[in-house]
């Protein structure tokens, strides 16, 4: 048992998650619904990875700054932002390109007992004043990441100005080196967690395979289809911009293959975070930038879940009979990537960007509710090229400072 517990822990992460996709299925389809007596282990990863997101993005966070000078996190902070703008922007053109040369939903139709009700959605002037929490403790406990960050930004910057004071530098420095092990710490404890993770996996996809089958994905095939060919082009652009920068495939998708497989499995950027954390940081990335590029991308980077509401829109007016026009493609473009961020943090973000998106075109909220059959598949592509959109731009922009510096 030793032996065997030695080979497991020795055994590279990525081998570990492929041997639980493939475990995971057969018993989804030896077990059927029956398969939900797992569940239980499934909850147990999604817990563990959310229990250790707050001191992750805290304590790295903190340490980032204090490894660098304000004006290099503005400028890091600046290209973060138009980055995430500029490829959301680029995957709604993506999926709608792409969903308009297969046409999803030709031929199908409304049977008119569809409903669906369109959630709450805060808008992004709301999620901008998210990122200043009127209650530090609430926005712990509420796990809302920008304004975990937004509090790592203010002390970890506090803390750097008073290791230059002549007053206050032994003890800033001693409460540094705390927070520097207390990161350390918390590292270790994510490796830990690490090895739990294909144990998780394998009970999460039994799950979804046990409950789903393959009726659903035979139903609205096409749709799912289109939307896999889009993300697949996503991730080509993607491939282009590491080659533009000099990146070595290999050793990037080595890391990268970890969280995108964790992200495909959860459906949860956020909760993908601390794998995706991890990656970083054996791609020797800059410190300073993914601990606030990869939680705000967690949050607000969302190409996949745009290449979705893309695909979706194409969709909902092939089945009414009505394509879009270009003034209705340029629209969904610009509400689809305003949308991509206003829902940032929001449970069921994909559906609900996704119905903000149909309100504001004009088309059915019934073709809503027909997408709400196949939400787990896109979800998981979706979710799996999000996390991969925000590693990339991590990667590219850490590139850029290292030139710069």
């Amino acid at each position: 048992m030793k032996k065997l517990w030695h080979s497991y822990i020795h055994t590279s992460l990525i081998k570990k998650i492929t041997v639980a996709l493939v475990i995971g299925i057969i018993l989804g389809l030896l077990l059927g619904e029956q398969a939900s007596v797992l569940a239980p282990f499934g909850d147990l990863l999604l817990r563990l990875l959310q229990f250790i997101i707050v001191p992750l993005i805290l304590f790295t966070l903190i340490v980032g700054v204090n490894q660098t000078t304000i004006g290099n996190l503005g400028r890091m902070g600046g290209k973060v932002f138009i980055y995430y703008l500029a490829t959301s922007a680029l995957a709604i053109i993506v999926g709608t390109s792409v969903a308009s040369l297969f046409n999803p939903g030709t031929g199908l139709s409304l049977s008119g007992d569809e409903t669906f009700e369109v959630p709450e959605n805060p808008g992004v002037t709301q999620v901008l004043l998210n990122i200043v929490p009127n209650n530090i403790v609430m926005a712990f406990s509420e796990m809302n990441l920008l304004g975990i960050i937004f509090t790592a930004l203010v002390f970890g910057i506090g803390i750097a100005y008073l290791r230059s004071t002549d007053q206050f530098a032994a003890k800033a420095k001693a409460l540094y080196d705390i927070i520097d092990t207390m990161n350390e710490l918390t590292l270790t404890v994510m490796k830990g967690i690490l090895q739990y993770v294909p144990i998780g996996i394998a009970a999460i996809i039994a799950g979804i395979v046990g409950q789903e089958g393959v009726n659903t994905l035979q139903e609205l095939g096409g749709f799912i289809g289109v939307l896999y060919v889009a993300l697949l082009v996503q991730l080509v652009i993607y491939v282009g911009i590491l080659l533009l920068t000099k990146t070595k495939l290999g050793g990037f998708f080595k890391e990268a293959r970890t969280p995108m497989l964790t992200a495909f499995v959860t459906q949860s950027s956020s909760g993908t975070l601390p794998v995706t954390l991890n990656a970083a940081n054996q791609l020797n990335l800059n410190k300073s930038l993914y601990g606030f590029s990869l939680p705000l991308g967690a949050t607000i980077n969302m190409d996949g879940a745009a290449i979705r509401i893309a695909v979706s829109a194409v969709f909902a007016a092939n089945v009414i009979g009505d394509p879009l026009s270009f003034a209705g493609v340029l629209q969904v473009v610009i509400v689809g990537t305003l949308a991509s961020v206003g829902t940032a943090g929001v449970p069921g973000a994909g559906i609900i960007m996704i119905a903000t998106v149909f309100s504001q075109v004009g088309l059915p909220m019934e073709a809503v509710a027909l997408l709400t059959a196949v939400d787990v598949f896109v979800g998981m592509g979706a979710t799996a090229l999000n996390v991969t959109g925000d590693l990339v731009g991590t990667n590219v922009i850490s590139k850029t400072e290292k030139r710069s510096s």
